[in-house]
């Protein structure tokens, strides 16, 4: 670590339910950690250069069960998992604002294909030397991750900065994850 006081971790968060997982995983362990700053990358699609900035929380993760993200998370589910996400985005939200000079966000941009997504990220980790990458996966195995390609392994195989894989979380994880706060 750069600084034996804190743990800089780069949570990147692109709206799939993969992701989704990450960050419920990210918030958890920000929960019990003190010692931990956590950024949350976005990246959109363009060859523009590069943004940073500090914005607010309530922008970042919305409790607001009909955004955009969220209705793709739900994808025409039932009411009763549409209550769950929103639990777990409530839950997320109090971690975040309890801790809240913590967290930050940031939004870069890129070309939309892996290998520029993939070197975006670990340029920006490494620049601001982050000294932990989470990230969500579908947990392909790697004959077809060679076949469709996958931004998480990519990013795996060439940090130099650990990263951490997440997979679709277990009902349990969640339901306790729910209850904690």
């Amino acid at each position: 670590m750069t600084d034996s006081k804190s743990l800089k971790v780069l949570l990147y968060a692109d709206g799939t339910p993969h992701s989704f997982s990450a960050t419920v995983y990210a918030a958890s362990l920000f929960a019990s950690l003190d010692n931990m700053q956590l950024t949350i990358l976005h990246i959109n699609e363009s060859v523009q250069g590069s943004i940073e900035g500090d914005y607010n929380l309530l922008e970042t993760w919305s409790t607001n069960p009909h955004t955009d993200w969220v209705e793709h998370l739900i994808n025409d589910q039932d009411s009763e998992k549409e209550r769950e996400y929103s639990e777990i985005l409530a839950t997320t939200n109090k971690i975040f604002a309890r801790k809240g000079h913590n967290v930050s966000r940031q939004t870069i941009y890129s070309n939309s294909n892996i290998p520029d997504i993939t070197e975006a990220i670990i340029d920006y980790a490494t620049k601001k030397n982050f000294e932990l990458i989470i990230m969500g996966t579908r947990g392909l195995n790697s004959f077809k991750g060679l076949i469709y390609g996958s931004l998480a392994h990519s990013v795996l195989n060439k940090s130099d900065i650990p990263v951490l894989l997440i997979k679709k979380l277990p009902q349990d994880f969640i339901d306790s994850y729910r209850s904690a706060e």
